[in-house]
Parts: C-alpha cells; structure tokens; sequence
C-alpha cells in the first residue's frame, strides 16, 4: 500500500532542506513548503530503532525495540492497532527512552483509515504520533493512551462528540503539549486544550494517508498528504513549543460504538542536526517540562522532571559517603570519649 508516496517520502526524509535531491517533477509537488524549509541548515539521520518499516520483522517478539498493547497486530503490510469492530483499543510504544541529542526531529507517518461496513459516520480516535516522558505501557482514555500525559500528541478525530459542532468539518487533526496537569476533554473534541489544527478527510481512501511532523527550532510543523498526489499541505505550524529531550514514541488507537480499522503503514522518525547562530543557542536553554510560550498549561507544580539513573545513582553515593563519613567521625568522638573517661580515674 506504500506505492510511490512511500518511496517519494523515503527520498525526502534523507534529503536536507539544502537541495532535496528529487527528481524536478517531484520538486514541483512540494510547492511552498519547500521554500520554507530552506531556512534550516539540517542533516538527517534515520532512527531505525524508532521507526516502524515494512515487514515489521521481530515486531512483538522478547527482543523487539515496541511493545504490542491491547487490539494491536501485525502483518506484513501493515500494523492495525483497531479491528473493525466496536469498544477496541489498541496501541504500539517504544521500549526505548530516546535520550540522545535529540534536540530536533521530524517523522514521516503513513496511516490507512478505513471499513468495511457502509457506514455514514463513526466515532474513532486515533493519537497518530505521540511523544512523552512517561515510560509505557501508557493505555488510558485518550484515543487509547493515558490522560494527563506528558509531552506531544497529534490527534486524528473523526466524528464530533460536541453536539451542535459547526466550527468544523471532521476528521480533524490536532495537536496538544501537555505537562501532566491536562485532561482531553472528549466532550469538547479536546478544542480547550489544543494548539491548532486542520480538516482531513483521510477515511476510506483507495491510498495510503501519510503526515509529517516536524520539530525544529522550538517550532511544531505538521503537514498532511491526503490525495495520493505527494502534494504537501499545510496543517498546522506553532513556535515556541518547548519539549524536553528524552521521550518514548507511540501510537494508540480506540473505537467507540462505530468503528474502523486503523492501520499504521509507516513511521520513520529523523534526528536532525540544526545549524544555529551563537545568538539563537544563548536563547535556547534546556526544558524540562513541556511548555508553550504565551499559553498556560494548566498547573506547573504539577509535574517534577523524573530524575535520570545517574541522578539517582549520585544521590544513594553521595548519602553513603556522607554517612561513612558521619561514622568515621562517631568513632573518632567515641574513642576520644573514652579516652578522656579512662583518665578521670588517675
């Protein structure tokens, strides 16, 4: 099912926005969005350890980088997180805590929506590309991941809970950064908690769905490709989101009283290295908790950085050195009592 769009996206994401080495008739296709990607010196590096790639070999097994959770299974064509059948959930994470310098990113997403039944409408939900800091397993409420997480998620909704919902058209693609402190207001189509958006009519087409999310320079890009025709469009594009590094990548997916399978076709994540100027790395301090600039994230204090294995790991040395040492200077006191004691009697 991947075709030419996946081969189209797999020169892309090895390619940097210096050239994008692509054939002239494919460069026309990419439009603007090539433009705005040549403000960023980058050079890209396949993560194969967090990326899902046809067949899928090892998927699920004792030695496999992913963890299967509830519905999931694999095939050779795709990974379906949701059967077409009602109250199912699904969701595939990664063992892994990227904790390299994973500073900036983009990921390549391809998905396939779609049923078998004749159906008008249907209230699935799908968390398409999900970062956190939370170790997994992570099954929860929200589109079958945990509420109140913390880091990134980009949602794909189909069907409005909100009644009367005439802001929109669904399926709807959303974002939302998290602390901790946030819930996913289903009933409000989570619109209170998220950053922006855009309408994507992705169910039951004859090509795969594929989206790339971009994370560079404190800025969230996301662009979809809906028509199989490897035009890129633009989703949605927010500065100053601050994460930190050191995440667990995922999908998740849930049915309701409709439903739909939900097929992961591909995701191939990027590191990319970034050229900055020295004013641009002054202004860039390291983040600990997830936040965006101008907009409140619920309740700070909620949320504390988890401490790493080294942090821990200097804490118990430390209190054990500091306790010899304590010891040490008990038996010096000790004996010098005694000491003196002994000569009361002379």
């Amino acid at each position: 099912m991947e075709g030419q769009a996946g081969l189209v996206l797999e020169k892309a994401g090895r390619l940097d926005c210096r050239g994008w080495l692509l054939p002239l008739f494919v460069l026309a296709f990419w439009g603007s969005n090539v433009q705005q990607c040549l403000g960023d010196q980058t050079e890209e590096y396949l993560k194969r350890e967090f990326s899902l790639i046809k067949p899928y070999q090892g998927l699920g097994s004792t030695g496999s980088h992913w963890d299967l959770l509830g519905s999931t299974m694999v095939t050779t064509q795709y990974v379906r997180l949701t059967p077409d059948m009602q109250s199912k959930q699904g969701a595939i994470w990664s063992r892994l805590l990227c904790i390299l310098f994973f500073r900036n990113w983009w990921a390549v997403v391809g998905i396939s929506l779609h049923s078998l039944g004749l159906q008008i409408l249907n209230n699935l939900r799908c968390v398409l590309f999900f970062s956190s800091l939370s170790p997994p397993p992570l099954s929860g409420p929200v589109f079958g991941s945990k509420d109140k997480f913390v880091g990134l998620a980009v949602f794909v909704d189909t069907y409005p809970n909100e009644e009367k919902q005439h802001e929109r058209t669904f399926p709807f693609i959303s974002a939302m950064v998290s602390n901790g402190s946030l819930n996913y207001e289903h009933e409000r189509d989570g619109k209170t908690t998220e950053l922006g958006g855009c309408t994507a009519l992705v169910r039951n087409l004859n090509h795969d769905t594929f989206l790339v999310i971009r994370y560079v320079k404190r800025r969230l890009t996301v662009m979809i490709d809906i028509d199989g025709k490897h035009e890129w469009r633009d989703c949605l594009d927010i500065p100053g989101v601050r994460l930190p590094r050191g995440y667990y990548f995922g999908t998740s997916a849930a049915t309701g009283d409709l439903s739909d399978n939900h097929d992961i076709i591909s995701l191939k994540l990027y590191e990319l290295t970034v050229e900055r100027t020295p004013q641009e790395e002054s202004l860039d301090k390291e983040v600990f908790i997830p936040s965006v600039d101008n907009m409140k994230l619920g309740t700070d204090d909620l949320y504390s950085e988890p401490m790493s294995g080294i942090t821990v790991f200097f804490i118990i040395f430390f209190g054990l050195l500091g306790l010899m040492v304590v010891a040490v200077v008990g038996v010096i006191a000790y004996n010098k009592w005694q000491e003196q004691s002994r000569k009361h009697f002379y």
